[in-house]
């Protein structure tokens, strides 16, 4: 049997998918599973040892040189994933993604079951000939296993699988060992997120840093793809501290959020991907709804202010308030009472 699994991006969602990749590889053991997915988070799929082959589309990348004018190139690209892509015969087509530029996949695998929501969101219904109803108000991680569940798999767990990588696992420990960084002995930090909504202020992650130093005697570690607003961030911290920022592939981050003992994050993927190795997750929480999209599982705590208007799903906002109310003090009560309890 030969399974086409369509997840493209973001971290936050493929990671969410993974539970299902397990799901399936436990119901069709002997299956043939490949992944499409986009750059941002190939790392998160690739050498993954449910999958036998992983597919990943440049599609970002093709339409920057479409537009700066460079056409043979991607278009010789684009012919070559579309003829790996249709080398293997698919019984199943899942798309977990829902939007068109998933169903343009879907299309183009010419499978034979092409299984995706009962939604015209974006005309993602559009190629598929089964679909199964969309629960909004589940978790991601749980709507996503709506599809092996309607296969016939039996969830009896939920289960985040990544890709081993002994580089980047020795990379991360020559990291800690040369910041004498002890295991389970720093609290983790990322103030970085996509939408400018998501984000809380430089001035207050400085403060609380501040207070988790002065007050706790942590080391704080800032991770995070954004090195300039790290940097102003420490500029205006009075205490020490440890700058990962922009050092770290997916996978590295993975390996130092397991060694820390707390991650303090913004609604983001590294959020998730702190989550899925099992340390405790602060989340802040605006515009988004936890419920649909907060760090899934047990021993995490969302800190949000709970306004009217939230979540509103906006990645625009005039106030941004339902961020900026959050203060640091509140966040730092609540890291306190998570490590004290421990």
């Amino acid at each position: 049997m030969n399974i086409l699994i369509v997840k493209l991006s973001a971290i936050g969602d493929v990671i969410h998918t993974l539970p299902s990749l397990s799901a399936l590889r436990r119901l069709y053991p002997e299956a043939h599973i490949t992944w499409v997915v986009e750059e941002s988070a190939a790392d998160l799929v690739i050498n993954h040892p449910y999958l036998n082959s992983v597919l990943v589309s440049r599609r970002k990348s093709w339409s920057r040189d479409l537009i700066r004018g460079q056409v043979r190139g991607p278009l010789s690209e684009v012919k070559n994933f579309i003829k790996i892509l249709r080398q293997r015969n698919y019984d199943l087509v899942i798309d977990f993604h829902g939007l068109f530029k998933s169903s343009v996949i879907v299309y183009l695998s010419r499978g034979k079951r092409k299984l995706g929501y009962d939604s015209w969101q974006e005309l993602s219904g559009l190629f598929l000939n089964e679909k199964i109803p969309e629960d909004r108000n589940k978790h991601a991680v749980d709507r996503y296993l709506d599809f092996p569940r309607y296969l016939g798999a039996e969830i009896d767990k939920v289960e985040f699988t990544l890709p081993s990588d002994n580089k980047a696992k020795e990379k991360v420990l020559r990291l800690l060992r040369k910041r004498k960084l002890e295991d389970k002995n720093f609290v983790a930090i990322n103030p970085i997120a996509l939408w400018e909504t998501k984000l809380w202020s430089n001035e207050k992650f400085a403060c609380l840093a501040d207070l988790i130093n002065n007050k706790l005697s942590l080391k704080v570690v800032f991770t995070g793809s954004e090195e300039k607003s790290i940097k102003e961030i420490t500029s205006l911290m009075n205490t020490e501290y440890v700058n990962f920022g922009g050092k770290t592939t997916l996978l590295d981050l993975a390996y130092l959020y397991k060694k820390a003992c707390m991650v303090i994050t913004t609604d983001s993927g590294p959020m998730h991907l702190a989550a899925a190795v099992g340390t405790p997750v602060v989340a802040l929480f605006g515009p988004t709804d936890p419920a649909r999209t907060g760090p899934y599982g047990a021993g995490h705590t969302i800190v949000r202010t709970g306004l009217s208007c939230s979540p509103c799903f906006l990645k625009k906002c005039s106030t941004k308030q339902c961020m900026q109310d959050i203060s640091p003090e509140q966040v730092f009560a609540v890291v306190e009472k998570k490590l004290t309890k421990e």
